[in-house]
């Protein structure tokens, strides 16, 4: 390996390595923030004080709204914290939160431009990523479906773009999905990708987002 190419490839790995460790930062103090919230809105003194709940609850909806927009880090567990706390009178502004924080991931994903999106994936040393994104810029909806299709690299992956509502539904549920963006990661490649338009996006986050606030709210109804 030439000394270029060498000192290249650990730069690459370094500049990894520098991002592995703020994504990490940030779960972290994601996490602080909303066990922090969480249990200060449980107290006594802010439960016996309707005002100061009414602003504590504020406060940590906008936190989950900023959390949960951002790729990587889990505000999910604020509002689920949200709904261990106040129950099913919480569900309707925990659903409201989760749908506002995606859709702005979505629209923040939809507008980047495709160039500056490129250079990150080359700082990062991920040429074939740069490519594609490259690849897909000057392209429509329609021929960013076909390109994907008659490049994927396995069989399922065509199968995947046909349904790709239904898949963005899954995997906006699938547990553990911090390790593939979280919700804010998922719905800012769903806008980055063009695959989505903007309606269709709205009605699949909708259906996405129901099944817990919803969950509590039968719950809380029937038992």
């Amino acid at each position: 390996m030439a000394a270029g190419t060498l000192i290249k490839h650990f730069s690459n790995h370094r500049r990894r390595f520098v991002v592995l460790i703020i994504f990490l930062a940030i779960l972290f103090l994601g996490w602080y923030f909303g066990q922090r919230a969480a249990s200060y809105a449980s107290s006594e003194a802010v439960l016996n004080d309707e005002p100061l709940m009414r602003m504590m609850i504020l406060t940590i909806a906008g936190l989950y709204i900023v959390t949960s927009a951002i790729p990587f880090v889990p505000g999910a567990e604020i509002g689920f914290g949200m709904l261990m706390i106040f129950g099913a009178s919480a569900a309707i502004l925990v659903y409201l939160c989760m749908v506002a924080a995606l859709l702005i991931a979505y629209l923040i994903g939809r507008f980047v431009p495709a160039a500056l999106i490129a250079r990150a994936f080359a700082y990062l040393g991920f040429e074939r990523a740069r490519t594609l994104v490259e690849n897909l810029a000057g392209l429509d909806h329609k021929e960013r479906l076909s390109y994907l299709a008659e490049n994927a690299p396995n069989r399922i992956i065509p199968f995947l773009l046909k349904h790709r509502y239904l898949a963005l539904i899954a995997v906006l549920n699938l547990p553990g999905n911090v390790v593939l963006g979280g919700g804010g990661g998922i719905a800012f490649a769903a806008g980055m990708s063009g695959l989505y338009p903007l309606p269709a996006f709205v009605i699949s986050l909708l259906i996405a987002v129901a099944p817990v606030p919803l969950m509590f709210v039968l719950s809380h109804n029937f038992f």
